[in-house]
């Protein structure tokens, strides 16, 4: 009797998993969207910042797994922030154009890091987008498109600077639309690439959601200037309008998600369900790599971890391996079939065609909980393991065998398995067969040339140096900020001060002189942040020079305990100077708790020797060597980051920084 009933059991449990579902995939009922590509995000803002700082072979390597075709994630597409100046998340990205007579098209690592992607893939697709405008572009407006030829102007000159100085063919500007899009902006824009023959560069708009789409239906001059349709954050879904304008509709910017296994699992589940739900053919991921100090906004949202240029640690991240299903399998001019969808028992599946005979297939089973993305919110579904057999129809049914590429999520016993290469399939009287389990990545193609790319592990993580020391003596530096400062309001740039013929010729300089245009919270006050966020008790040592005659200022820090978007809001010991003669100790980079203040004996156009050290609750000051106070309580913040700046947009120089960590 136990015997029967364990048999019935055991077949109503089977049912559903034993009996397969059929899917068709079939070319001859016709073909869906042309495939773009799947990309990543530089910027928007200084997501790469320190990836430049690592040492070869380790940075080689990084941007191998990258870009490299049939190694890693092999990307299509790379977005970069066209800088403005400006904090747009994680911090500033340099203008082309400080100020409306300076052109300089070598500022930044941006144009590096194109170079380098189309090195490795020269078919790369590049995309220049402006999260912000220096202060000049909106005479005087916090706001770029009351004046839409000088801003078009702007942006056109970084697409033939790019061209001019690095060789480098951009296929696509955005626009900036993170309040509203400006349809006459957009127009303008269009109008300025044509006439200087630039009609191969595509516009998205409106980089942020699908409303521009509506505005389309009523004005065809606006539909004719755009190329593609830009939404953020989709969640897999478009609306009515953006599908009737039969335009090109993307994902321009997707993801943000923390790059554990559940970030992993997000990126699966919205790179096959942006087309089968939304029709987006292209997905790029905020961001490229999360090589930014992790306790700034959106630590570790990158498809992989460099964050330690110091040590040369590096972590390829599962949004990697991730990508590499789709990537390593299909290129942008594929088509995706129409016959794709949603598996019966849960996840989705896509299948792309070169149209040649080759075909791709890319099936996620993705659970709720192990795919939930940073943003917008998930709704529930449920997903169970299944068995699905696959009918191959029309051009493909003559196709014999297919490759097959497994990632498995174990959330039980954390051991992964990503990007593995399994038998071949036989396909048997036009049909295969799968068992599915939950949160699992097949792909299977006729491409045979897929690879689990691979180098030596790179160092053990280690801790920032306790000890640091930059005299910023560089004639011809290769870009043009100091290692490991990570700029969050002004831009801190590498200057050549040919009026100091002593030792001060080299030297770090803030340089912008007006509040950017921007859609995140500049602070009124610019400084850059270096080192551990877990650091408690250090000195940190800088020579400074005020340019600002009277009204210039600026200072030293230690235990700041906040940067990005949140900036304005920084806690820790600021150690300032003033052209005036005085100085202060405050708790805030406003300068509203202060701690201390009198006289330095400080004026413009001189250099000085500042010194802070922060032990337990008290800090002490020195400038040139004379102590200016003592043991002043510090209040509340514990630990943070060492920091420079200024206190305001002003001109101003730092020279032999120092940081010896207690």
């Amino acid at each position: 009797m136990i015997s029967q009933i364990g048999v019935a059991v055991a077949f109503f449990m089977c049912f559903d998993l034993c009996i397969s579902e059929i899917y068709v995939l079939d070319d001859e009922v016709g073909l869906g969207r042309v495939f773009d590509g799947i990309g990543g995000l530089s910027g928007g803002g200084a997501t790469s910042r320190l990836l430049v700082n690592y040492a070869e072979p380790y940075r080689r390597q990084i941007l191998d797994y990258l870009f490299k075709p049939q190694f890693g994630a092999s990307l299509h597409i790379l977005k970069v922030e066209i800088g403005g100046d400006a904090q747009t998340t994680d911090g500033t990205e340099p203008s082309h154009m400080h100020y409306e007579s300076d052109e300089n098209y070598f500022r930044g690592y941006e144009w590096w890091l194109m170079k380098e992607a189309k090195k490795r893939n020269p078919n790369i697709t590049l995309i220049g987008l402006p999260w912000a405008f220096p202060g000049w572009v909106g005479r005087g407006k916090n706001w770029p498109y009351d004046f839409p030829d000088i801003t078009a102007s702007y942006v056109v000159s970084w697409v033939v600077g790019a061209k001019q100085y690095h060789d480098l063919d951009i296929d696509y500007v955005g626009i900036w639309n993170e309040r509203k899009f400006d349809s006459n902006y957009i127009k303008v824009l269009r109008n300025t690439l044509d006439k200087i023959g630039l009609t191969g560069v595509g516009i998205i708009a409106a980089d942020g959601n699908w409303d521009v789409s509506k505005d389309m239906d009523v004005d065809p001059y606006l539909k004719d200037a755009v190329e593609v349709i830009g939404a953020h954050y989709p969640g897999t879904t478009t609306i009515a309008e953006a599908l009737k304008s039969q335009k090109t509709l993307w994902s321009s910017e997707d993801y943000s998600t923390f790059n554990d296994p559940v970030g992993g699992g997000c990126w699966a589940r919205i790179l096959n369900q942006n087309y089968v739900n939304g029709h987006m053919t292209a997905t790029i991921s905020w961001n490229l790599v999360a090589s930014y100090y992790e306790d700034l906004p959106f630590g570790r949202d990158g498809l992989m971890t460099a964050e330690e240029p110091w040590s040369g640690n590096y972590v390829v991240e599962s949004p990697i391996w991730i990508t590499a299903h789709t990537t390593q399998f299909s290129q942008p001019g594929w088509t995706y079939l129409k016959t794709v969808g949603h598996l019966t028992h849960g996840g989705s599946y896509v299948a792309l065609t070169d149209s040649k005979g080759n075909l791709t297939v890319v099936i996620e089973t993705m659970t709720h909980d192990h795919s939930v993305c940073i943003r917008p919110p998930l709704p529930a579904f449920s997903v169970t393991p299944q068995n699905v057999s696959f009918k191959l129809n029309g051009s493909f049914a003559s196709i014999r065998e297919l490759q097959l590429w497994q990632s498995k999520f174990d959330f039980k016993t954390q051991k992964h398995v990503f990007f593995k290469k399994l038998s071949p399939i036989k396909i048997s009287y036009g049909s295969f067969s799968l068992s599915l389990d939950v949160d699992e990545v097949y792909t299977l193609t006729t491409i045979n040339t897929g690879q689990k790319g691979t180098y030596p592990d790179p160092p053990p993580s280690a801790p920032f140096p306790k000890v640091y020391k930059d005299d910023f003596n560089i004639a011809n530096p290769p870009f043009s900020e100091a290692p490991d400062f990570a700029d969050q309001t002004g831009v801190f740039e590498y200057y050549i001060n040919l009026t100091d013929p002593g030792p001060h010729v080299f030297t770090l300089r803030q340089v912008v002189t007006q509040m950017p245009i921007t859609w995140a919270t500049d602070a009124d006050q610019t400084i850059s942040v270096i080192g551990d966020y877990n650091w408690e008790n250090l000195t940190v040592t800088c020579d400074v020079f005020m340019e600002s005659v009277k009204t210039g200022g600026v200072f030293i820090a230690a235990r700041v305990d906040r940067g990005g978007q949140a900036v304005r809001g920084a806690k820790g010991v600021f150690f300032w100077v003033f052209a005036d003669g005085s100085y202060k100790v405050t708790n805030d980079l406003v300068g509203r708790t202060v701690l201390a203040k009198g006289l330095s004996g400080t004026s413009a156009y001189s250099w000085y020797t500042l010194s802070l050290t922060v032990q337990g609750q008290y800090a002490t000051g020195m400038v040139n060597g004379e102590q200016l106070w003592k043991n002043d309580v510090v209040l509340g913040q514990h630990n943070g980051w060492a920091a420079i700046g200024t206190n305001s947009f002003e001109l101003a120089q730092f020279d032999n920084f120092v940081m010896e960590v207690k």
